[in-house]
């Protein structure tokens, strides 16, 4: 019998030991690949969200993600609550965008899309109306009542209540922000004093939660100055006949001299036998009819008051010959510039009344421009430019005019008042250019030559 160490020596090798086979290859060291197998990548662990679908965005879905948005407006109480339900509303709006919905087959069929985009909207509406108020709110009402302060003509029954209305505000005002905001008397001052609150209460660093009472109180006196300015009287509020008798236009009116209907002409009238253009121009700037523009029009002609140009001069800057005339009047070479634009316009009545106005106004400014229409094709337009060279009196206009005299072929009416500027210039250069037709064809022109003539012989 054989002990156990006999049979462990006729058992087989360990696996270690065993003959490796002739064509085996030394085993590699497990750090360095071999040259002729690459081992592939091993595979990363699978992300444990992959594979997992994404929330699918329904109409319902957001449906009930508006109705979160609804419940927590309703349920906000500080700006960052307000914050919160407007980030969710956000990103409802961009899954909204994102999503692609079937149009309804049905016309009458409301879109989904469209539903729910209306319902966004209104929400966010709703969260705007309930934030605040702010303290920026305050200071822009504010702004706007210094500016009414500022920019609004006040009745004299209107202004103490401006003022009454700014008093109360600054005081109120002070008190709440500890601030003190003094006002001068006039009506600009206060204003400035209304814009410095505004800024204070701004700069006072009011927080909309912490500081809600406070802010509400500013809210509520700022409104309050809004519509006691809006309850005080000014002139828009006024009728024109209220505005006129304010101002004392029918101050000079009696039962004895109040002969004219309607009453405002009694009161031009008046107003043109004293002199006294304000009034008319004050007639002019209310009463708008046709016939009392006429008729303030006709008493600034008859008057030529300087006090009439401004108006006038932007009157007829739009070619309006009434005011045109009214500036020949004047006589202001202002307005010299203006008119000689209308000189050569192809309007015989517009040339007509420019040339007599800037022939009354009577600088040789204007002298060129007038000789030029002695070329005009209108007849009456040549004679009128030759009368108005004799009342500029330039004695440049004398050659232009002697022309204008010796031709035959002219019109006997343009060379009549040719013979008549030379004579107005009265130079003995210009009478004897128009002594010379004392026996001319025409009468008219032999009548200024005469006139002429019996000049030089004085």
């Amino acid at each position: 019998m054989s002990n156990g160490d006999d049979e462990n020596a006729d058992a087989p090798e360990d696996a270690a030991d065993e003959e490796a086979p002739a064509d085996a290859e030394e085993p590699t060291d497990a750090s360095e690949p071999s040259e002729e197998t690459t081992e592939e990548p091993a595979e990363e662990a699978p992300d444990e969200t992959e594979g997992v679908p994404a929330t699918e965005v329904t109409v319902e879905s957001l449906e009930e993600t508006l109705d979160e948005v609804a419940a927590a407006l309703e349920e906000a109480e500080t700006e960052a609550d307000l914050d919160d339900a407007e980030a969710k509303l956000d990103g409802a709006e961009s899954d909204l965008e994102a999503a692609d919905f079937e149009e309804p087959e049905d016309e009458d069929e409301e879109d989904p899309t469209e539903a729910l985009q209306s319902r966004i909207d209104d929400l966010r509406g709703d969260i705007e109306e309930a934030r605040g108020p702010y303290a920026e709110d305050v200071e822009e009402t504010v702004a706007a009542a210094a500016e009414t302060v500022r920019e609004t003509r006040w009745t004299e029954d209107g202004e103490p209540d401006v003022h009454a209305a700014v008093e109360t505000f600054l005081a109120d005002a002070s008190e709440e922000v500890g601030a003190n905001f003094e006002a001068g008397d006039d009506l600009d001052s206060q204003a400035d004093a209304l814009e410095r609150a505004g800024t204070a209460i701004v700069d006072a660093g009011l927080d909309p939660d912490d500081d809600a009472d406070t802010i509400a109180a500013l809210v509520e006196i700022a409104d309050t100055l809004e519509d006691d300015l809006e309850d005080a009287e000014e002139w828009s509020d006024l009728t024109v006949v209220e505005q006129l008798t304010a101002q004392g236009f029918y101050d000079r009116m009696n039962a004895e001299n109040r002969k004219d209907f309607p009453p405002e002409l009694t009161a031009i009238r008046l107003a043109e036998a004293e002199n006294d253009p304000e009034r008319i121009l004050l007639a002019m700037e209310n009463l708008e009819s046709d016939f009392m523009q006429e008729n303030c029009i006709d008493a600034l002609r008859r008057m030529g008051s300087e006090e009439a140009f401004d108006i006038m001069h932007e009157r007829a800057q739009k070619r309006k010959r009434p005011e045109i005339e009214v500036l020949g009047k004047i006589g202001d070479e202002r307005a010299v510039d203006t008119l000689v634009e209308f000189v050569d316009g192809g309007n015989p009545p517009l040339q007509k009344v420019t040339l007599r106005a800037l022939g009354e106004i009577g600088s040789e400014e204007a002298t060129q421009a007038v000789a030029n229409a002695l070329d005009d094709e209108e007849s009456v337009v040549r004679s009128q430019a030759a009368r108005a060279l004799g009342l500029i009196g330039d004695t440049r206009a004398i050659d232009p005019l002697s022309d204008t005299l010796g031709d035959e072929s002219e019109d006997d009416s343009v060379r009549a008042s040719a013979a008549w500027a030379l004579v107005q210039i009265g130079t003995e250069r210009a009478l004897e250019a128009a002594a010379e037709y004392d026996d001319d064809r025409a009468y008219t022109v032999q009548a200024e030559a005469e006139k002429a003539r019996d000049a030089t012989a004085a």
